[in-house]
């Protein structure tokens, strides 16, 4: 399952690593020649691996590899933050928390070795912007009708870091605390892109783009008045969007929106820190975003450990119910550095970081088995996409006698489905 994901994010939703664009930018502003790799052994004086759970193995190979070449390698990223331990005898050294810190003292000259840690920064504006010229090729840019996203052409940028939820299940809070980017240093980041690579698809890699209002809308104003042409894409909260915010943020650009609803169940989002939105002003913002043409996708977990099966099927319908353009359903993981890997510690039973992808149980869950959790993913998928209603929302079909044809081959199509469920189920459960 991870290597389809990877495949289809691959080809579809290519977008380089902003971290490795900051490493970059500090190297070049060193004075330093800069090269970039996608795997293939290159020279030079130091390598920078950016690190992850889900390919840990493939990254400790290359940095070993690069090491035998005489190549001094450093491993970045929240992988490498928390299970140091991965890369043991792939790097001379590895970075725990943000690597900016750390890596200035690389490119400055100095020798580290072992664990470093790396103390997060306060002025975020003091960094230089990312260096893509220095990472990226001439990259073609084509549209796909209806989508948020170009295929080609995309550009991550962090207005902020961290995210001043208190979602237990969420990596982001793990290395540092919220800070957010001025506005006009922002702006400077966005003209600096437009003036070095083009006005191309901007995707906001904050966890909480709009927490701060007044904030996003001077942005809005800024990318006025300095004749920007991006258009762009972020992430957020439902309930910090209104129908003022959405139009303003639309007609600067906005053409993608994700969210998390994760659960329907207002006790389970609860026990995991996670502040329940009302399903009326989710519905709200579902049917703004609609009307102002904006693509949305929507974030759901399946299997906290309160859920159940009718739980689980009472979210999978929710999600058919909202309507966002796109849903993406994982099963719970409990990632490493998180509170609730640390609760959930006594039912982790998985030993292979690999498969803590976010599709495969790792736990033993208390109420239903692994196969059950993943009959329930394949089956959220199968009725979210195999369906005439998300034809319908995804070409943004609105016409009433068109709707009301679809609402009733929904209902056929989700029978059919019922029959194939429990045929499946019955099957899945023998294994």
């Amino acid at each position: 399952m991870t290597s389809v994901i990877a495949g289809v994010k691959r080809r579809f939703h290519a977008l380089p690593s902003v971290h490795l664009g900051y490493a970059a930018a500090l190297a070049a502003r060193a004075g330093h020649v800069i090269t970039s790799s996608s795997g293939e052994l290159v020279d030079g004086d130091v390598a920078i691996v950016l690190s992850s759970l889900v390919d840990h193995r493939r990254e400790a190979a290359w940095g070993r590899a690069m090491r035998e070449r005489g190549v001094r390698v450093g491993v970045i990223g929240l992988a490498a933050s928390t299970l140091p331990q991965l890369f043991d005898g792939a790097a001379d050294f590895i970075v725990q928390g943000e690597p900016e810190h750390a890596l200035r003292r690389v490119m400055d000259g100095e020798r580290l070795t072992g664990v470093v840690e790396s103390p997060a920064l306060d002025d975020l504006d003091a960094l230089p912007f990312p260096s893509w010229r220095l990472l990226l090729g001439s990259r073609g840019r084509v549209r796909v009708p209806f989508a948020g996203r170009p295929l080609g052409g995309s550009l991550p940028v962090l207005a902020s870091r961290s995210c001043p939820e208190f979602c237990t299940y969420c990596p982001h809070r793990i290395q540092a605390p919220y800070r957010a980017r001025t506005v006009t240093n922002i702006l400077d980041e966005l003209s600096y892109i437009a003036d070095t690579v083009g006005h191309v698809h901007i995707v906001f890699r904050d966890p909480l783009f709009t927490e701060q209002r007044d904030r996003v809308l001077a942005l809005c104003d800024g990318i006025h008045a300095r004749a920007l042409r991006h258009t762009f894409e972020c992430e957020t909260r439902l309930d910090r969007l209104d129908d003022e915010l959405l139009t303003t943020m639309q007609r600067a650009g906005l053409r993608a929106m994700s969210f998390g609803v994760e659960a329907v169940s207002a006790d389970t989002l609860k026990r995991v820190g996670r502040r329940p939105i009302p399903e009326q002003h989710q519905r709200q913002m579902l049917a703004r975003c609609r009307a102002l043409g904006i693509v949305t996708a929507a974030f759901y977990v399946l299997g906290f450990t309160e859920d159940t099966w009718e739980s689980i099927r009472a979210t999978i319908d929710y999600s058919l119910e909202l309507g966002s353009t796109v849903a993406q359903f994982k099963v719970l993981t409990p990632y490493p550095g998180t509170p609730l890997f640390k609760r959930m510690a006594p039912l982790i039973r998985e030993t292979d970081w690999q498969e803590f992808d976010g599709f495969t149980p790792t736990f033993r869950h208390p109420h239903l088995t692994d196969a059950e959790l993943r009959f329930l993913l394949g089956s959220a998928y199968t009725r979210f996409y195999v369906r005439p209603s998300f034809v319908a929302n995804y070409l943004r079909i609105t016409a009433l006698p068109v709707r009301r044809v679809v609402a009733r081959l929904d209902t056929h199509v989700e029978r059919r489905h019922g029959r194939r469920e429990t045929a499946l189920m019955e099957r899945a459960l023998s294994w």
